[in-house]
C-alpha cells in the first residue's frame, strides 16, 4: 500500500467514523461517507467489500482490544490465579484495565452497542454474555472441584453473567467521566462479588 493509499483509507474510516456515530449502521450513506472523505466510491470499494467491512474497521480494533483484556482475566481464572477466591484484588485491577479500554473508545461500544443493527455486530451483547457465560460454567467447576462450593445450575450462571456484563455497561453509559466510573467501579465490583460469594457458598 502507497503513503496515498494509506492516507485515502483512513480519511474513509474517519469519515465513516463519523457517520455510523451520528446515524447509525444502518442509517448510515457510503455515499455521504465518501463525500466527507473526498473521495470516489470505486477508491471505498478498493479497500472495504462492503458496508459492513468498513464498520468493521471502525469498531472492530477496540473490541478486539477489550476481548484480549477480557480473556486475560479468564484465562488467570480458569488456570488457577485464585489461591484465596475471597481476594478481590485481581478482579478490581482487572477491572479497572477493562473500563480504561471502555472509556478510550466510548463513541465505538456505545455505537456498536446501540447502533449496529444490521451489522455482523448487532448481537454483540449477547455474544459478550454467551463468552462470560461459558467462563462462569468452567470457574464454578473450578470452585466446586478445589473449594467444596456449592453446585450451581445453568440459570444462576447466565444470571451471573449477564449482570456483570450489564454492570460494566452501566457504568460506560451512565457515568459522567471516565473518573466517576473509576470512582464508582470498587463498589459495584464489590457488589457483583457479594452476589457471586452467595451464590457459590463462600462466605
Amino acid at each position: 500500500m502507497t503513503a496515498k493509499d494509506g492516507e485515502t483509507k483512513l480519511a474513509l474510516i474517519k469519515a465513516a467514523r463519523a457517520e455510523f456515530i451520528e446515524k447509525g449502521f444502518m442509517n448510515a450513506s457510503l455515499r455521504s461517507i465518501c463525500k466527507n472523505a473526498e473521495v470516489t466510491t470505486g477508491a471505498l470499494y478498493f479497500f472495504f467489500k462492503d458496508k459492513d467491512d468498513l464498520f468493521d474497521a471502525v469498531v472492530g480494533g477496540p473490541l478486539r482490544e477489550l476481548d484480549a483484556t477480557v480473556g486475560e482475566h479468564l484465562r488467570r481464572e480458569a488456570e488457577g490465579d485464585i489461591s484465596d477466591p475471597l481476594d478481590e484484588t485481581m478482579d478490581i485491577e482487572d477491572s479497572k484495565r477493562i473500563m480504561e479500554i471502555l472509556f478510550k473508545y466510548k463513541e465505538e461500544f456505545i455505537l456498536i452497542l446501540t447502533k449496529a443493527q444490521g451489522s455482523r455486530y448487532e448481537n454483540i451483547k449477547d455474544r459478550l454474555i454467551d463468552e462470560m457465560q461459558t467462563h462462569y460454567r468452567l470457574f464454578a467447576t473450578i470452585l466446586e472441584e478445589r473449594f467444596g462450593c456449592r453446585h450451581v445450575d445453568g440459570y444462576m450462571i447466565h444470571y451471573l453473567a449477564h449482570i456483570q456484563i450489564e454492570s460494566f455497561l452501566y457504568l460506560l453509559t451512565h457515568s459522567k467521566s471516565r473518573e466517576e466510573a473509576m470512582k464508582e467501579l470498587p463498589e459495584v465490583i464489590k457488589n457483583l462479588r457479594a452476589g457471586g460469594i452467595a451464590t457459590f457458598g463462600l462466605g
